[in-house]
């Protein structure tokens, strides 16, 4: 086993903690490339451009590449053309089927979870005011509302970790199904009178959905934006751009004060006026648009993807040696490339290919 020198640097992990578990320290990072068959990442090409591109020269034909690659957006399938066309064969982690087998292996779920608990103690730290009730001998102090736009994994997190701080939550998805994981975890669900039968797909992901329900989704909103001292906004279709729920005019209609937390930012925004990885102050509001909130964390975040993707990994092997078995939707779901070919059906579809004649092995 090869190591990029100082990969476990910011989590914590020197490179002697590896040497000591028995693995070596490489030169450098495209010594990884050149000498190994099966490389690790947390973001491969098509999520990390520029180190990427480096990575790509180095590509040979059969060689393995795990991690993050954003396959859904138009960079990330371009990059999975180019690494197709350099003979390797790419998994994406964020094509992990949520489905029972797969949970130990789902490491966007992983990073979500932290995502999610990260936002409540940013809006915590941002908001002038306490979470919790707290009676003292200068009077009781009420506790702040936090209301959690998405109830996938980062909001029942940010719902879990708000409540323990002591919160009144509330939180509204567009998936109906949520509403019981939302009231077991102590907060109410906002029942907002629309449409959402195909608001999930196969996978359990939220569906973008078109902009007439957006903005009657708004409308509803805006009335539970006034009356909360924090928002989270958590709302996020993969390889789309973050749709917008927080119009400037729901921000204007907050008290001075209040917080918005946007998750969404690296993907636009769910608010209207976002800017990721910055701090803006608008009619007295504070918006966070924080990007690659796992990295905040990096200790546990590298905890949890490493036992993510070495679960993943073992997964394809048999016997030590790749078994790539397209009868298991794991497998299946997950591979972007091989031989020479982008086959992963939604990323052909949006390089415009024509479908590819089903495979099996």
């Amino acid at each position: 086993m090869l190591i990029e020198p100082g990969a476990g640097l910011a989590a914590g992990f020197a490179d002697a903690a590896y040497r000591e578990k028995g693995a070596k320290i490489a030169g450098d990072r495209a010594e990884v490339c050149r000498r190994c068959d099966v490389v690790l990442q947390v973001r491969s090409l098509g999520s990390n451009l520029e180190a990427g591109v480096t990575d790509l020269e180095l590509v040979r034909e059969g060689q393995v590449f795990l991690g993050f690659c954003d396959p859904l957006s138009s960079a990330g399938a371009a990059a999975a053309q180019q690494m197709a066309t350099r003979g390797g064969t790419l998994f994406s982690m964020e094509l992990v089927p949520r489905i029972t087998r797969a949970q130990s292996m789902d490491a966007l779920s992983s990073m979500a979870s932290i995502a999610g608990y990260k936002a409540v103690l940013l809006a915590a730290a941002a908001l002038p005011k306490i979470f919790p009730m707290m009676m003292t001998a200068a009077g009781t102090i009420s506790p702040s509302k936090v209301f959690i736009v998405g109830a996938g994994v980062a909001g029942l997190q940010a719902i879990a970790s708000a409540r323990r701080l002591g919160a009144i939550v509330e939180a509204y998805d567009v998936r109906p199904v949520v509403k019981e994981q939302v009231e077991s975890l102590g907060a109410r669900f906002l029942d907002l009178p629309l449409e959402t039968a195909a608001a999930q797909d196969q996978g359990g992901y939220a569906k973008a959905q078109d902009e007439a329900f957006y903005q009657r989704q708004r409308e509803m909103m805006l009335k539970a934006m006034a009356a909360n001292d924090v928002v989270i906004t958590t709302a996020a279709v993969p390889g789309r751009k973050a749709p917008i729920l927080v119009t400037a005019e729901m921000v204007r209609a907050m008290q001075s004060g209040s917080v918005i937390v946007d998750l969404a930012a690296e993907r636009g925004g769910n608010c209207e006026l976002t800017k990721p990885g910055e701090t803006v102050v608008e009619n007295g509001v504070t918006i966070l648009g924080p990007t690659n909130l796992p990295a905040t964390v990096p200790s546990h975040a590298s905890q949890m993807y490493a036992r993510n993707i070495s679960t993943f990994l073992s997964h394809l092997l048999n016997d030590g040696r790749f078994a790539f078995d397209l009868s298991d939707e794991i497998t299946r779901e997950t591979l972007v490339a091989r031989d020479g070919e982008v086959v992963h059906p939604r990323v052909r579809e949006i390089l415009g290919l024509p479908a590819l004649e089903p495979a099996v092995g």
